[in-house]
């Protein structure tokens, strides 16, 4: 197990705006990006930097809770792509990005961290309400 940061940004703060929590992880919508509204991040409570430092109940319980997040927002918004990633190279806190992706974003098809490929966009109008909720009972 990596040694805790001082301090991690993720055991100090939520991340987000919390949509729902369990005992093991916590899912918020990241709200400082709004050329990308429906940008969620799974976050794992207890401090670990990779993915493999779970056991193996708790891997299924993590990728379990990603694809249901990846599932909700296919079937909400039908985006051209869904972005996963798991970096950990500047927070090394176990989380991952679940990122719906339109082709006429400013980054498509670039990560949303890479260089810009064209004029932001207005971000289409989303009910953010809704979709969280959705996601709260899609998470159980």
């Amino acid at each position: 197990m990596t040694s805790v940061p001082t301090p991690c940004p993720l055991c100090q703060d939520s991340g987000g705006l919390l949509i729902a929590q369990t005992p093991s992880w916590r899912v918020v919508r990241v709200t400082d990006t709004p050329a990308f509204p429906a940008f969620y991040r799974l976050i794992w409570n207890r401090h670990v930097a990779e993915f493999s430092d779970l056991g193996p109940a708790e891997r299924q319980d993590c990728m379990e809770a990603v694809a249901r997040i990846e599932q909700l927002l296919r079937q909400r918004l039908q985006p051209s792509k869904i972005n996963l990633a798991s970096l950990g190279n500047v927070v090394p806190h176990l989380h991952w990005h679940v990122i719906a992706r339109f082709e006429d974003d400013s980054h498509f098809p670039n990560p949303i961290w890479g260089q810009a490929l064209r004029a932001p966009r207005v971000a289409p109008a989303l009910d953010l309400d809704a979709l969280d909720r959705a996601l709260r009972e899609a998470l159980g």
